[in-house]
């Protein structure tokens, strides 16, 4: 059968071919799990694990450390700003100024920038700005130079200076600045400097702090209270951006201390005192209080030895203490006023009571000496006193027994700080009672065996001549705040020691002490000032070697306390010599200091001479 004819196609119809198209040449197709393949799920978990983490990351950030990044954001954008709080004056009762500070400027620099900027004309340049600065701050231009010439980013030159003279360096050299500084200057010099003390910059070297005496324990006073400002800042540097401030805390001055000190005498009182000391080769330990007799207010307080506040690094750790109120001693004599005044308050003797009294007496296991050879003599008990007697006050002590003398030693203030604003004072020491040997109170009553300061036997004084209320002693008078508002500090509770019957009585006798009558002289004539009736008394300790912890006839105290005048008190003065030459006595020092304090304050004369005391009985 014959082949059928092809079909026509339609006109414009496309030729399509049903065969499958063959693949190129060479052409290999992939298996599904190959290489590829795997690469391609790694990169999508990797994609995915990444993602996953910056979320993690941006919550984390959003929310955990949001307000870490944000302080640390204005901490870049602001910079705080101190304000110094001006540090107080220390004055004298009188207003005088003691202690003071001075607006100054550190100058600084970094070395490494001025060679970076100079380049091969740095050191000229180095010599010339060693010339100037050595110049302006009065330092050693062999040490300013190598500072300047040092590899160092920061470096001090020289001593603090004026703001004028640092804005003078500073046009000439743009490369230095300025720290603000706060000098504390003294203008008595070493005048009252073991109770005024010192203060300097402290070692972060941003404020000026007490490092000794008043200077330090009224620190917080003096100090005020540093205010704050904190302002925007340009980019890059410290350049405050005008009406950026963002927080300001007033610096509130610190206040000014007014003191009872009398800067007069307090200056008079110490050349005397050091003066003695040189004269009689005594220790530098050596001390003289004066107190006020009324209000026991400190009008002076000096010791063998001073420094000089403005360098107080450089004084030794003797010179900048205060042997008055914290080194103790053995008062000797002086101490015999408290068995005067038990015999007397507690009635078992009266002034003019005669005693027979031996060349020596024998306590417990003990004989105790007068200081000179006699036979029995008849002392009355003004004499005793006068004289000295170990023997006759030991008999006394003995009628007014251990409890009523320990409980007059208390009312004294012996043993007992005095409260004094004043650092590291001593309380000075009485054995307890329960420690008592059998001859115990053979030492007590004659000023052996227990010890006080300086100021505490001022103290014992300071009550005879009030009238028998001793005050304890004081030396702030006042402060006075940044507004000029002045406030007292509180007085001090007085305590009743004695009558004033009694008081009144142990001043008379005392002023037996100071008469150089014939035959009836006392052993503190030297004391006594024309014009004036004199009260004091005079004391002698032994003190113990330490290489044998026992007492030495080759080395003692000397004191002597007393009051001027005997009849009105105003003044009461206190000196204790340690060590000095042998033979030595403190009552000349007492009627310098006191022929001063008369004269310089006009207290009136009397043209009467004082009244001749028995001593020694007929």
């Amino acid at each position: 059968m014959p082949a059928a004819p092809p079909r026509p196609r339609p006109a414009g119809a496309v030729r399509t071919s049903s065969a499958v198209p063959r693949r190129p040449s060479g052409y290999r197709r992939t298996p599904l799990g190959g290489p590829y393949r795997k690469r391609l799920v790694l990169g999508r978990i990797l994609l995915v694990i990444a993602l996953g983490l910056a979320m993690v990351k941006l919550v984390v950030v959003q929310t955990v450390q949001a307000g870490d990044l944000t302080a640390a954001s204005a901490r870049q954008a602001t910079t705080p700003i101190p304000l110094p709080a001006a540090r107080g004056a220390i004055l004298d009762r009188d207003g005088n100024t003691l202690a003071f500070s001075i607006d100054s400027r550190q100058l600084v620099t970094s070395p490494r920038t001025i060679a970076r900027t100079h380049g091969a004309d740095a050191p000229r340049y180095v010599a010339e700005m060693t010339t100037v600065v050595a110049a302006a701050t009065g330092g050693d231009p062999v040490e300013i130079g190598e500072q300047l010439s040092s590899d160092k980013r920061y470096v001090k030159l020289g001593k603090p200076v004026e703001p004028a003279v640092a804005d003078r360096v500073r046009e000439q050299f743009p490369e230095i600045a300025e720290e603000r500084r706060e000098e504390r200057a003294y203008p008595a010099g070493t005048t009252g400097a073991s109770v005024i003390g010192a203060a300097a910059w402290g070692i972060d070297d941003k404020k000026v702090i007490g490092r000794e005496g008043l200077e330090s324990t009224e620190d917080n006073t003096l100090a005020g209270s540093d205010g704050l400002r904190v302002v925007d800042t340009a980019e890059g540097s410290n350049a405050v951006i005008p009406g950026s401030t963002r927080f300001e805390r007033a610096a509130v001055q610190g206040s000014d201390i007014q003191l009872t000190l009398d800067s007069d005498a307090q200056y008079t009182v110490q050349r005397l005192l050091e003066e003695k000391v040189a004269e009689t080769g005594a220790k530098p330990n050596s001390s003289v209080v004066v107190l006020d007799a009324r209000t026991a207010q400190v009008l002076a307080m000096a010791n063998g030895q001073s420094y000089d506040p403005a360098n107080f690094t450089k004084a030794t750790d003797a010179q900048r203490s205060n042997p008055a109120v914290q080194n103790p001693f053995e008062p000797g004599s002086v101490n015999k006023v408290v068995t005067m005044a038990a015999a007397l308050e507690f009635g078992v003797a009266e002034p003019d009571d005669v005693l027979s009294v031996p060349g020596s007496i024998k306590v417990a296991d003990r004989t105790v000496n007068d200081a000179w050879n006699h036979g029995t003599e008849q002392y009355t008990l003004t004499g005793v006193l006068a004289k000295s007697s170990n023997v006759g006050t030991l008999m006394t002590a003995q009628k007014v027994g251990e409890e009523r003398w320990l409980e007059m030693l208390g009312r004294f203030g012996v043993g007992t700080r005095t409260g004094v604003e004043l650092p590291s004072e001593s309380r000075g020491s009485v054995p307890p009672r329960e420690t008592w040997s059998g001859s115990t109170f053979g030492n007590l009553p004659i000023g052996q065996g227990l010890s006080m300061t300086t100021l505490q036997m001022a103290g014992i004084y300071q009550a005879v001549a009030n009238d028998g209320v001793r005050i304890p002693p004081r030396i702030i008078q006042a402060t006075i705040g940044p507004d000029d508002v002045r406030a007292p500090a509180p007085a001090p509770e007085g305590v009743r020691v004695v009558s004033p019957e009694t008081a009144a009585a142990l001043r008379t006798m005392l002023t037996a002490v100071t008469q150089d009558a014939q035959g009836q002289r006392g052993t503190g004539y030297l004391a006594a000032v024309p014009g004036y009736e004199v009260a004091g008394k005079t004391g002698t300790a032994q003190q113990v070697d330490p290489d044998c912890a026992c007492y030495t006839s080759a080395s003692h105290t000397i004191t002597f306390a007393g009051m001027l005048p005997a009849d009105q008190p105003r003044y009461v003065i206190a000196i204790m010599l340690d060590a000095p030459a042998a033979g030595t006595s403190a009552a000349p020092l007492f009627h310098d200091i006191a022929s001063y304090l008369a004269q310089r304050d006009g207290l009136p004369v009397s043209t009467e001479p004082p009244p001749v005391q028995t001593l020694v009985a007929p």
